[in-house]
């Protein structure tokens, strides 16, 4: 195929005015496609459970975004963001073509990415699988109406054919999945996995160049705002609690995972929630539970004989997940957009279990966190993790950041010194001793420590300083017991504790490394020098 945009190609117009390629239906419409073709399972509750097969989470290692001139120098190239030829790239889009030509039927979806109409992203999903149109039509915006929906002109396309897999002998890929992003051609490639969170992730690292062009900060975040319209912003890896703790009914959901923030407020960038629902019950997550409902996707979950669904059965993968669209929480903001926000609490999964449940930053530490990213991945969530293991994750979402992280930093950095924003470091990973020792941090603890961080409770409270990592922890909490806040206190022997805690800081000076000794200069008053490497 000739260079040009490929999203105006002859090939892929035709294939959408195929008869056989089905537009924007309802969720009965594709219920019925996916129960007529074996795919899925109708659960009691209305949902409908998918197995994703071999892949049960991300694969990073298969993401690939095309070196084009346009976008060569923006991108922060590596490991993370793998380059891969314009010619490979477009081999593969004819392929896929081909192959879904030859399907009997297609599905697509057209919506937007971001609640802020003035910077949304027009797009349009194109699936082999109807269960994943469904999964598209929960997790991005859905326009009112459907002559609203087929009049949109696309800014980028997603092309998702996980039944096409790739030779990488001669299709310059790792494997035979690829999930590669072309701003150029404003396509998103996707092939080889039935793994629906590429979709979703692969939008979100477009906007994740997009936006911070034009100025705004592109979060890996949720959010929820109070009745005094106080705004508060948790950002962190899956499986931290990004979407368990925002979604607390006394206070409105923005979102539960992607966000953007401007020079108006913050806004979300989904139409719908991706949450874990390993374990899940009503009495400790009952907004998640209770969304769970006919037009919900479940992956991966185990349901019996009739109907009812074991979220406490990790046969398959504990990376079970369950897609809904926003609405199907009560207590939401309607649009997904609120103001600036009071109040950033960083989520870590620390499975040393070294770091204290809540400590409060002041703005060099806050930068120095935020580009650290330290937390832990949980089992599932990407292929090969069957065990939480420490990981520093750049801006709490370098997996999905096409720009160098200074970029994001830079831009936060302004946004918190602004708007006065308080900053906690919370620890939701292991207390009385690491992974395998210790146990996971209580729920209810942790739910309150941010409560109090959020009303502004904390901020007045008697601090004390720890000697190893310099954070300030509060010597009280409310509802809190006292000696869980001092994690030294919880260890059976404080000496193994501070050996565990010295490694963790010595992780911490070793990761920070990467950007170069005279890279990055954080000062004290929480603004940075630095220099791209």
């Amino acid at each position: 195929m000739a260079i040009q945009s490929i999203t105006e190609s002859i090939e892929l117009s035709n294939l959408l005015k195929k008869d056989t390629t089905h537009k924007q239906l309802t969720r009965t419409e594709l219920y019925l496609h996916i129960l007529e073709a074996g795919e899925g399972v109708l659960t009691e509750s209305g949902a409908i459970r998918m197995e994703t097969g071999k892949y049960t989470g991300r694969s990073p290692k298969d993401k690939f975004i095309v070196k084009e001139e346009d976008t060569e120098q923006d991108i922060d190239w590596g490991t993370i963001n793998q380059p891969i030829s314009e010619h490979s790239f477009l081999n593969l889009y004819d392929q896929v073509i081909d192959y879904l030509n030859q399907k009997s039927q297609l599905y697509v979806f057209n919506g937007y990415a971001g609640a802020d109409e003035s910077t949304r992203l027009d797009l349009r999903v194109i699936n082999e699988l109807p269960w994943h149109n469904l999964f598209a039509q929960n997790m991005f915006i859905r326009p009112e109406t459907k002559e609203e929906a087929l009049n949109i002109n696309p800014n980028f396309t997603v092309i998702s054919a996980p039944g096409f897999k790739a030779d990488p002998a001669k299709d310059g890929t790792n494997s035979e999945t690829f999930i590669i992003t072309s701003f150029k051609h404003r396509v998103i490639l996707i092939g080889g996995t039935e793994y629906a969170g590429e979709m979703k992730k692969g939008i979100f690292s477009v906007m994740n160049y997009l936006l911070p062009k034009k100025g705004i900060m592109s979060m890996h975040c949720s959010a929820n705002v109070g009745y005094n319209k106080d705004v508060a912003l948790f950002f962190g890896l899956s499986g931290t609690g990004k979407t368990t703790l925002s979604a607390d009914p006394n206070r409105k959901l923005i979102g539960d995972d992607e966000h953007g923030w401007n020079e108006n407020g913050v806004f979300n960038i989904e139409g719908g929630c991706y949450a874990k629902t390993v374990n899940l019950s009503q009495e400790k997550e009952p907004q998640i539970y209770d969304a769970i409902r006919y037009g919900t996707v479940l992956e991966n979950v185990a349901v019996n004989s009739d109907g009812t669904v074991d979220y406490d059965d990790t046969e398959l993968t504990e990376n079970t997940r369950a897609a809904y669209p926003i609405e199907f929480i009560d207590n939401i903001v309607t649009p997904s957009i609120a103001g600036h926000p009071n109040t950033i609490i960083f989520l870590t999964a620390d499975v040393f279990g070294v770091l204290p449940p809540i400590s409060k930053l002041d703005k060099s530490q806050a930068m120095y966190h935020f580009l650290s990213g330290f937390t832990s991945k949980l089992a599932g969530t990407e292929r090969g993790v069957t065990s939480p293991q420490p990981v520093f994750s750049t801006c709490f979402g370098s997996p999905f950041l096409p720009l160098h992280a200074t970029d994001y930093a830079e831009l936060l950095g302004k946004l918190i010194d602004e708007h006065d924003v308080d900053v906690y470091l919370v620890n939701t990973g292991w207390t009385g001793g690491e992974y395998g020792v210790g146990e996971r941090m209580n729920l209810k603890h942790t739910r309150s420590m941010i409560r109090r961080a959020i009303s502004g409770e904390i901020r007045n409270s008697e601090f004390v300083k720890d000697d190893i990592f310099g954070l300030n922890i509060p010597k009280h909490v409310a509802g809190v017991p006292d000696e869980i806040l001092f994690p030294r206190n919880t260890w059976v022997s404080s000496d193994a504790y501070d050996e565990k805690a010295k490694q963790l800081a010595k992780n911490f000076k070793e990761n920070f490394s990467k950007f170069g000794e005279d890279s990055i200069h954080i000062q004290e008053d929480g603004g940075f020098t630095y220099n791209k490497q």
